[in-house]
């Protein structure tokens, strides 16, 4: 097993909870996307992580996936008709849907999103999904316009109301060669998701305060001073932290997330107000996460109305320092322990370190933002740094990465 060496002091690298998918009936729906070329790969990752898994097969997939791919990654023959002689009592769907564990669908295209939602059983992946007592996943994949449509999300949102597990889309390149949100989670990702799903409950009677997204610095009512943070990364670790067991307190400035379901959540929008409403939240935190990007200065006269553009004339904006959130939070007496967030474009370690010094928190978790990397993105790669240790957390969806950095700062001895 693989360790970190750093000023004498060691850390296991491998931070991530182990597989607990041994053992576990994984009926694997295949619907008719483009990124069912993936799933071949996805069952051979789900049998390596010691699931069994059968493939059940749409008939608009079936052209998109070889069968005798899947069945020879699986050892399983793999289903498609809603009658299949071959099944107990030529009930394949009863069958199936009673040795299920967990029923994942990767790819899920907006037409099966639209038939789980509404209950349809017109072949045999949805009729099981009807059949069922297992856990259901599922990963979609489709078009930005597709995802984003209020019908593809108002489904989605009855799934998850009736206990669906999301596992939210990427973005990246797509069949249709656009850029935008709608790939499915890589195989890697998918697996190590299924195996957190019912995390350890290693927060249980902890609270946590955490920050996240930009802050809005307003220099008139129409115009701001603002950053690229999305908030995913500190919404993520909310979430996870709420399934580990944890009392969870979000304060997040403006993003366009949802609020997290079962998360106490404070909408802000200047560092100004973030400060105040950490101040009015902090004491009693056992930990505190600062994932948000707090901008480091305001205007210091917001103007009354819109300032107008003058002709061949530039504008000059007198800025002023904002409170340092994480310094004050490090400065109180009889604290939890407050971890800062470190985004820097270069030599990322040294100013890691630096900033721990410098903000007397207990670690911090650096990232590289150079040509954008990071920003408003699925994925993230961080570096644990305290006084005596660092740790390097591969780039992973930052659904599992939250998990990570949480399974670390409740082991961990600061």
């Amino acid at each position: 097993m693989a360790m970190t060496i750093y000023n004498g002091s060691m850390i296991n690298s491998d931070m991530s909870q182990p597989s607990s998918l041994a053992g576990r009936h994984i009926l694997l729906g295949i619907s008719g996307g483009i990124a069912a070329y993936k799933t071949v790969d996805l069952a051979r990752k789900l049998v390596q992580a010691g699931a069994q898994v059968q493939c059940v097969l749409t008939e608009s997939a079936s052209h998109f996936v070889s069968s005798l791919a899947l069945q020879a990654v699986t050892g399983r023959v793999v289903r498609q008709a809603l009658w299949d002689e071959s099944a107990e009592a030529a009930m394949s769907h009863i069958e199936l849907a009673r040795w299920a564990d967990i029923l994942l669908i990767a790819p899920a295209t907006a037409n099966t999103l639209a038939k789980l939602a509404h209950g349809l059983a017109d072949d045999l992946l949805n009729t099981l999904a009807l059949a069922t007592k297992a856990d259901l996943v599922i990963a979609p994949a489709m078009n930005g316009d597709m995802w984003r449509h209020p019908a593809t999300q108002s489904n989605l949102a009855q799934l998850q109301e009736r206990g669906a597990r999301l596992l939210e889309p990427a973005s990246g390149s797509l069949a249709c060669g656009e850029v935008d949100t709608g790939r499915m989670q890589e195989p890697q990702e998918i697996v190590d998701s299924l195996s957190l799903a019912q995390p350890s409950p290693v927060l249980s009677g902890k609270r946590l305060l955490i920050t996240a997204g930009p802050t809005y610095e307003d220099i008139d009512p129409v115009r701001f001073i603002g950053n690229r943070s999305s908030g995913k990364m500190g919404y993520a670790l909310a979430q996870a932290a709420r399934k580990m067991g944890a009392e969870v307190l979000l304060i997040t400035g403006p993003t366009a997330l949802p609020d997290p379901k079962g998360i106490k959540t404070i909408r802000v929008r200047s560092a100004q107000q973030m400060f105040q409403a950490v101040q009015a939240n902090f004491a009693g935190a056992d930990f505190m996460i600062a994932a948000a990007a707090v901008a480091d200065y305001g205007v210091d006269q917001i103007a009354n109305h819109k300032l107008k553009k003058q002709a061949n004339a530039g504008l000059t904006l007198n800025l002023v320092q904002n409170p340092d959130i994480v310094a004050w939070a490090a400065a109180q007496p009889n604290r939890g322990k407050v971890i800062a967030f470190a985004a820097e474009t270069e030599n990322l370690l040294q100013n890691a370190r630096a900033k721990l010094v410098r903000k007397g928190v207990d670690a911090v978790l650096a990232n590289s933002v150079a040509d954008g990397e990071g920003f408003d993105q699925d994925l993230n790669q961080l570096y644990f740094v305290t006084p005596t240790s660092e740790h390097k957390f591969d780039r992973v969806h930052k659904s599992l990465l939250a998990h990570q950095v949480l399974t670390c700062l409740a082991s961990h001895s600061f």
